[in-house]
């Protein structure tokens, strides 16, 4: 199984994400059109989010593969976050320091607060570290995937919340990107 998804990202890699991310928008600070992408590596085609990625699934991280990164990225961030919740803006994964080298979070990442390779989660809006996905209380919520190019390595520990690690990254974003995924509750 684990062959068959490699082989997928590989492609979905070789034929060019831009085919497959047509809900993506890219833009640097300059506001330039810029070529990072993001999409999830599981049914790229479609504008809904799996459901075994939701709290009507499993409630694990989606695999996501990014591409055509800046040559003087260090690290990147990615924040998940709904701002159709009835409270406003919920936030769903946190997780920073991602090193450079790295172009996808395979599916189920660890729930943990630091990796070996410096990756660090943040705290979500159901105050636990890592990913918890979409659990919306009525309608079609949007989702959206925020990937940061940067510049540099966070001084920021671990368990920190979107606020803080906006704060930390301003000044350090060399590209940013996002992919929205909706989904609805059975």
């Amino acid at each position: 199984m684990n062959i068959l998804r490699n082989l997928m990202l590989l492609f979905i890699m070789i034929c060019g994400v831009e085919s497959v991310c047509q809900n993506n928008n890219s833009i640097n600070k300059n506001n330039k059109k810029m070529k990072l992408k993001i999409n999830v590596s599981e049914k790229p085609e479609t504008d809904f989010l799996p459901s075994k990625y939701t709290c009507d699934g499993r409630n694990i991280s989606p695999p996501l593969v990014w591409t055509s990164a800046p040559e003087n990225t260090v690290s990147f961030a990615l924040i998940c976050d709904d701002p159709d919740a009835p409270s406003g803006d919920w936030i769903h994964w946190v997780i920073f320091n991602i090193p450079a080298n790295v172009s996808l979070l395979t599916e189920n990442i660890e729930k943990k607060k630091i990796f070996g390779n410096g990756t660090k989660q943040g705290v979500n809006d159901f105050r636990k570290i890592g990913y918890d996905g979409p659990c919306p209380p009525g309608g079609t919520h949007r989702y959206f995937f925020k990937l940061f190019a940067l510049d540099t390595i966070l001084d920021l520990n671990s368990g920190a919340s979107k606020n803080q690690l906006i704060n930390a990254m301003k000044g350090h974003i060399i590209e940013h990107t996002q992919m929205i995924k909706k989904y609805s509750r059975k």
